[in-house]
């Protein structure tokens, strides 16, 4: 791995213009390494442009100064800075169709692709590839490309890969946390980071919006499989009857596991064009497995699936029944 960084530290020292992007619907760990990533670059004098199929969710605007350049996909506008681009870097994704509109742009450009990610089973379209999927998140692979490259943790730089580490291991209770996770995140802490701010930020300042479509969500909560599985779901009429976004329902599948007993919890979303499965394990069954009945994929313990052009209501049977054989499967 030090060998890769290395080969990415002489590509960033040799070019000029960078390009950062990530997958649809960017969560904590693709925004904060971005980000992280982006102002390292800035510090070098490099021209970087940080371009995203999504916009950036409300909840993570905080992290944002006014010199970060995110920007949303507009084919008239960035396809050519695509294109005339030295280096084009893919965070927190496996598979480049998750660029979405950026796919077609990215694949035909001449520059060098360097994927970084976390995921298992990722797609071999980058010239150099950082991927561990024993590293907690993205975060931590970016933390360990500026270490290396003998960055100054700055608070600029340490506040997005606290707020990468700290949502994609669930705020520190997932597998990948461990002893040396801490110490890393010591020094963020150390460069002036303070967790109750970015805790409240992320987790306690949700719209009140937000709190009506959560208990939305608790009134669809249906528990089957024996008491191990724990479901919920929000519909397209639930989002528009409370006034709220697609990002509100961050976090929601969370609250499957808070149920004694359970051991897969899972979140169904509905969109215009099909719908999400957000899916979460408490210790044995590998939802990054049953995602993958659906053309999902993700982590042991957290992963998602996206359905486009299928009725939400008509395949979530098929789901439980698929989800309940994993329970068969997997807790004996």
């Amino acid at each position: 791995m030090n060998d890769t960084i290395e080969n990415i530290i002489s590509l960033i020292n040799s070019n000029k213009y960078f390009i950062i992007t990530t997958h649809v619907n960017p969560d904590g760990d693709a925004i904060g390494s971005e980000l992280a990533l982006s102002r390292h670059l800035t510090l070098l004098d490099k021209n970087v442009k940080i371009i995203n199929h999504s916009p950036t969710p409300d909840y993570l605007r905080f992290m944002l100064n006014s010199d970060d350049n995110i920007l949303e996909f507009n084919e008239e506008e960035h396809s050519s800075l695509i294109e005339n681009a030295d280096v084009i870097f893919t965070l927190d994704l496996s598979q480049l169709s998750r660029t979405k509109s950026l796919e077609n742009y990215i694949r035909k450009s001449n520059a060098i692709k360097i994927c970084i990610d976390h995921h298992p089973f990722p797609e071999d379209y980058a010239e150099l590839s950082l991927i561990d999927t024993l590293s907690s998140s993205t975060g931590e692979l970016i933390y360990r490309l500026l270490k290396q490259s003998q960055t100054e943790l700055n608070l600029g730089i340490a506040l997005p890969l606290y707020v990468a580490i700290m949502t994609d291991t669930g705020s520190f209770k997932y597998e990948r946390t461990t002893a040396n996770l801490h110490r890393i995140i010591a020094e963020l802490l150390d460069a002036g980071v303070i967790p109750i701010k970015v805790h409240q930020e992320i987790y306690d300042q949700g719209s009140a919006n937000r709190i009506q479509l959560l208990g939305r969500a608790f009134n669809s909560l249906t528990i089957t499989g024996d008491g191990r599985l724990a479901y919920m779901k929000i519909s397209l009429n639930d989002l528009k009857e409370t006034n709220s976004k697609e990002e509100d329902v961050e976090g929601f599948v969370s609250y499957t596991l808070s149920i004694k007993g359970v051991e897969v919890g899972l979140f169904f979303f509905e969109l215009e064009n099909g719908f999400k499965i957000s899916l979460r394990s408490a210790t044995k069954v590998p939802v990054n497995k049953l995602a993958a009945e659906f053309n999902g994929g993700g982590h042991f313990f957290a992963a998602g699936a996206r359905l486009e052009n299928k009725n939400m209501e008509d395949t979530i049977p098929k789901v439980i029944e698929t989800a309940i054989k994993y329970l068969q499967q997997y807790l004996v």
